[in-house]
């Protein structure tokens, strides 16, 4: 199943990650793992195993951007509700919104940075790791 930027996910099972923030393959051990069952939203996607995402568009800049001014903040909780309701326009207005079921060559699965409700960002998630939340 294809998720189109901005949609609700949550992870199926636990996922190891590298040391570069990306998800790790089936099986991989590691330090770090996310859990089963965590909620985040879709803010990337490519086709294909060995693509993270698109790099160096002005979309990818204007969230990039977005996130650093926001990463650290210690916010209460209507200020954080406001933020993640400007992180939703923003994710929205930059990306295609469509997915990239439509497109991907059979054989090919999409990977998907998506930024978990804790914060974390973890990117190359395949889709075999997500469920509509």
């Amino acid at each position: 199943m294809s998720y189109a930027i901005g949609a609700r996910v949550k992870l199926t099972r636990d996922v190891p990650v590298t040391a570069d923030g990306r998800a790790a393959g089936p099986g991989a051990t590691g330090p770090l793992s996310l859990a089963g069952g965590l909620a985040g939203t879709v803010t990337g996607a490519s086709a294909g195993q060995s693509s993270a995402g698109t790099t160096g568009t002005t979309a990818d800049a204007l969230r990039a951007g977005f996130e650093e001014q926001v990463r650290g903040a210690r916010l209460d909780s209507f200020a954080s509700a406001l933020v993640d309701d400007l992180r939703q326009r923003v994710i929205a207005a930059t990306g295609p919104g469509t997915g990239f079921g439509a497109g991907t060559a059979p054989g090919t699965s999409t990977s998907y940075r998506v930024r978990f409700d804790n914060g974390f960002v973890l990117d190359g998630l395949d889709e075999s790791a997500l469920t509509p939340a």
